[in-house]
């Protein structure tokens, strides 16, 4: 595993939600920050009951400084509508912060994040937790639940079931919206996760 500096430094203790946007711009605690336009922090009220955390922003993402408003984003939104959720009501964010990618021409295709960075960006991921306090949080796809459960969770075997994460806080695990995106059976794993995300409500809501 390659070892970062890691983000602890830039992260700062003091300070709300837009504070911590400001500082991630600065932070150099990977080397991901070279090839992206910018840090794209998590998105939501402070209030939320109910955190998202998913890899890292995509190429749209990266542009527009917002998570999930990409192809991935608008099934997110779908899903949850279905599920009863309103987003303007949850936080949603990531766990690596700058978009990894490889370049194929002109476009920029997106490369799963390392170990190596998935650490490194923890404490932003952390801090995120610290200010918004949810009582739940729900786990999108592997790289998240590397981040925040561990190596050996597996997203496929656990998915819909509540867990706890290492500080008791209640978690649930789901697929990823892109793996949906991807997907031969689309319609199919497009009712998988809504699924999982009223499972979330219902233990939201217990």
């Amino acid at each position: 595993m390659t070892r970062f500096p890691g983000a602890e430094p830039w992260v700062p203790a003091k300070g709300g939600l837009s504070a911590l946007a400001g500082a991630a711009q600065e932070c150099r605690g990977c080397d991901l920050w070279e090839g992206a336009t910018q840090a794209v922090v998590g998105e939501g009220p402070r209030t939320a009951r109910m955190m998202l955390v998913g890899e890292q922003p995509g190429d749209v993402e990266d542009e527009e400084g917002q998570p999930f408003v990409g192809p991935a984003g608008r099934l997110l939104d779908r899903a949850l509508n279905e599920a009863g959720v309103d987003r303007d009501e949850v936080f949603v964010t990531n766990a690596v912060k700058h978009f990894r990618f490889t370049r194929q021409g002109k476009r920029r295709i997106h490369k799963t994040p390392a170990v190596g960075h998935i650490v490194a960006c923890g404490p932003w991921l952390a801090r995120e937790r610290e200010l918004v306090e949810p009582e739940l949080v729900v786990i999108l796809g592997a790289i998240a639940a590397r981040a925040l459960v561990g190596p050996g969770f597996k997203v496929t075997e656990n998915r819909g079931r509540p867990i706890e994460l290492s500080d008791g806080v209640a978690a649930i695990a789901t697929v990823h919206p892109s793996s949906v995106l991807r997907s031969e059976e689309r319609a199919k794993d497009f009712g998988l996760l809504v699924d999982d995300l009223r499972a979330a409500v219902r233990l939201l809501s217990a």
